[in-house]
């Protein structure tokens, strides 16, 4: 009994310890301001701190936290079913990322005055969290899980997305969902070659780099997106090395609050295991003509699938023969597997991959530009069996998209885009047949990607409104990248002065590991221009753009949970090597922007109009200009008060327009009057205020003051003996800066003689008349 008693004293002494132990963790880890809510603050090497906090709003979902830097605040919301659904086969992950008016004090713009679908910017920040998240879930993982990203606040300095992806890493770490996190995330810019960590976006709009890094443990990259200015490798590397260290404070952060309020994961439904009997019986069967398929170099895309698929079927149905009681679903999958296992040892064995390429070499490309004469640029691209179609339009500046205020927020203060890509993937373009209709997200992102990529090759004061279509005809692995380098071309075959050629490829890898030890791994191999079966059987999809001199654009996206940064650095060096042989096959094309004009080319002016001549031109209610235009195409946009912006579709449609404008301002046509001069007027009516005179005929009647008329004051010209038709001598003071009216004065001319008074009728009428 008295070792018994000492064991339990032992233990309560114990508990009592761990207690006060946890409650001291915890109270470093609550805020200052409420000691009821558990937050941490992460403090970056550059001294700009954020805070992430949980457990005050939204209790009902598994996970809530709620990120905040500067006056901008993010919860995200994590909420997982209890149970998988039945018969699925993937992890069914939904990230909704709604900027809300509400957060920055604004009111939505529309007819409902209330948000509506999502726009483009939330749905590529939707891709962006869903992207970082997804590789850190367990591959046996299927219960319907959502994120929603909400909102609070929204300042004009900080971007809320990379806050909304460290409060989704931060939700679902200290909710019950297996998820093998935390990760964190941050913004990184490049200005004058140093690296700004999480930059305001007034230091975005200096900057020549806006990267997204996303890192696990170990300084793991598991997620990369960013646009540049043409940076330089070395650049590039560093501010990725750089972004994946101040991640590493956020999950250290992180951490802390997950151990003292984490919920203990919920258990994973394991996939039931496949019988041994049946895997070996798959695996003998498909094992020789899989390897045989995947060896056969001859093959393309729809005859290896063919092929493979013949192989499916087969195997299936024997194996159901054999094993009737099995579903064939569950045969099918094994065979999945089977496959997958095989096509990676290939490359691994072979050192070869099943189109016969080595790992660095790039597939055959063509070339093609200006198809079809009406076009103003036009490209095809063609690379393997990929195919992309891009038609370059241009237009005036008023035909630029205009952006909503919050776009224009995020933007940068960015009111109008006067270059767009559209990215179309049609069914055809993968011999499927489906149904054409609203743009999906996979659609916007790549779109987006190639947008990215082109744009800083065009330049700022380039007068017409870019827009770039680029049409997938055929697919078979990195469109997108097509898109940039088929684009390139078309821009180029439609004169516009572009800085440099720009071209994309897409990096793959094949990893060895164990354990879910990515951070070191047994064996890969890294591969160049990859095929849709690559990218489908493999574990990463890095697509690089940019011209012979930097990078653009990067996207990284991974299978596995995070790749080490040796990789990340190898694989972008075999993208700059691929990168310069695709520009010098594309420069045997086209090799600088077109110098001689097409007849279809859209043609831009300047014309400058005097303030009192502005109404000639614009007719009553505008008449005129919209005559130019129905009947020319040409537009007339005000620019300041004395210049107008002149764009017509074609040189011909220029030259009509102009002979309809000099035809409207020929009545308005007025001999030079010399500030001073001392001119005859004629008088065409009385008013109370004074008399309306004329110079010269057709001019239209200007008003001579009555405290112009005479040294004394008078109430009305007739106290003078004025008659309509008299002529009288007028000084002229040339014209009123803001409304452009004449000023002429007659009292100045009541002293001693100062000068001759001129006559304009003859000169008036002969100018007229010429």
């Amino acid at each position: 009994m008295i070792i018994t008693r000492k064991v339990l004293k032992l233990l309560n002494y114990r508990l009592k310890c761990n207690a006060g132990a946890r409650l001291m963790n915890r109270r470093c880890l609550q805020s200052n301001s409420n000691n009821d809510v558990p937050s941490v603050e992460v403090s970056f090497s550059n001294g700009r701190k954020m805070t992430i906090s949980s457990g005050k709003l939204a209790r009902f979902a598994n996970g809530t936290a709620v990120c905040q830097m500067g006056d901008t605040a993010v919860m995200v919301t994590a909420v997982a079913k209890a149970k998988p659904t039945p018969g699925q086969n993937f992890m069914p992950l939904v990230v909704d990322y709604r900027l809300k008016n509400a957060a920055s004090g604004r009111i939505p713009m529309n007819f409902m005055r209330r948000e509506l679908g999502p726009s483009e910017k939330e749905i590529l920040s939707a891709r962006l969290i869903d992207r970082s998240l997804r590789p850190l879930f367990a591959k046996d993982y299927r219960n319907e899980t959502q994120l929603v990203c909400n909102m609070l606040a929204m300042d004009a300095v900080h971007s809320p997305d990379v806050l909304a992806i460290n409060a989704a890493s931060m939700a679902l770490s200290l909710s019950d969902i297996p998820w093998n996190g935390p990760i964190g995330a941050v913004r990184v810019g490049l200005s004058d070659g140093e690296v700004l960590i999480n930059p305001t976006r007034r230091e975005l709009q200096s900057s020549q780099l806006d990267l997204v890094v996303s890192a696990t443990k170990q300084n793991l990259v598991v997620m990369l997106e960013g646009k540049g200015n043409v940076v330089l490798m070395q650049d590039l590397l560093k501010a990725i090395k750089q972004g994946t260290r101040e991640a590493q404070f956020i999950i250290h952060e992180i951490e802390r609050l997950q151990k003292a309020y984490g919920r203990q994961k919920r258990d994973v439904d394991e996939l039931p295991e496949p019988q041994a009997e049946l895997v070996q019986a798959v695996k003998s069967m498909c094992e020789m003509r899989l390897r045989e398929i995947f060896q056969d170099a001859s093959h393309d895309k729809i005859s290896r699938d063919t092929a493979v698929n013949e192989v499916r079927a087969n195997v299936i149905d024997k194996v159901w023969s054999s094993y009737p009681d099995l579903d064939p679903a569950a045969i099918g999958e094994e065979f999945n597997n089977a496959c997958r296992e095989i096509f990676r040892e290939l490359i691994f064995e072979s050192n070869r991959r099943c189109d016969g390429r080595d790992y660095d070499s790039l597939r055959k490309i063509n070339c093609q530009v200006d198809m079809y004469k009406p076009l103003h640029g036009s490209a095809l691209f063609q690379r393997g069996q990929t195919q992309v179609f891009c038609t370059v339009s241009l237009d005036s500046p008023e035909s630029a998209m205009k952006l909503d205020t919050l776009a224009a927020l995020d933007s940068g203060g960015l009111k109008a885009k006067n270059f767009m890509l559209h990215y179309e993937f049609p069914p055809y373009a993968t011999g499927e047949v489906g149904r054409i209709g609203p743009l999906g997200r996979r659609e916007l992102g790549h779109g987006a990607l190639a947008e990215r990529s082109l744009l800083p090759t065009l330049p700022n004061d380039y007068p017409f409104t870019v827009r770039l279509t680029s049409e997938v005809l055929e697919s078979n692995g990195s469109s997108s990248m097509a898109s940039v380098c088929g684009g390139s071309l078309a821009l180029m075959d439609a004169g516009v002065p572009i800085t440099a050629p720009a071209a994309g490829v897409a990096i793959g890898l094949v990893t060895k590991y164990e354990n879910n030890d990515t951070k070191h791994l047994q064996d890969y191999r890294i591969l160049t221009d990859i095929l849709g079966i690559e990218d489908y059987m493999g574990d990463m999809d890095m697509k690089v753009a940019g011209t012979r001199k930097g990078f653009t654009a990067i996207q990284a996206d991974l299978k596995i949970p995070g790749i080490p940064l040796k990789v990340v650095m190898e694989s972008l060096q075999k993208a700059t090597d691929a990168k310069s042989k695709i520009l010098d096959i594309m420069g045997e094309t086209i090799r600088e922007p077109r110098k001689y004009r097409k007849d279809c080319w859209p043609v831009s002016e300047n014309l400058v109009v005097e303030p009192h001549q502005r109404s000639q031109l614009i007719g009553p209610s505008g008449l005129h200009m919209k005559r130019i235009y129905l009947e020319t195409g040409t537009t007339l946009t005000p620019s300041d008060d004395s210049n107008f912006t002149v764009f017509a579709p074609s040189q011909a449609a220029m030259d009509e327009a102009k002979e309809m404008i000099e035809g409207y301002m020929h009545k308005e046509r007025v001999p030079d009057l010399e500030f001073g001069g001392i001119y005859t007027a004629t008088i065409t009516e009385l008013r109370d205020t004074g008399v309306m005179v004329i110079l010269y005929p057709g001019m239209p009647p200007a008003l001579l003051h009555n405290s112009q008329l005479d040294q004394r004051k008078i109430a009305h010209p007739s106290a003078l003996g004025l008659e309509v038709g008299q002529e009288i001598q007028v000084k002229y003071f040339g014209r009123d800066p803001v409304s452009g009216f004449m000023r002429l004065s007659r009292k100045v001319l009541q002293g001693p003689a100062v000068g001759i008074a001129r006559s304009l009728n003859k000169a008036a009428s002969g100018e007229t008349s010429s």
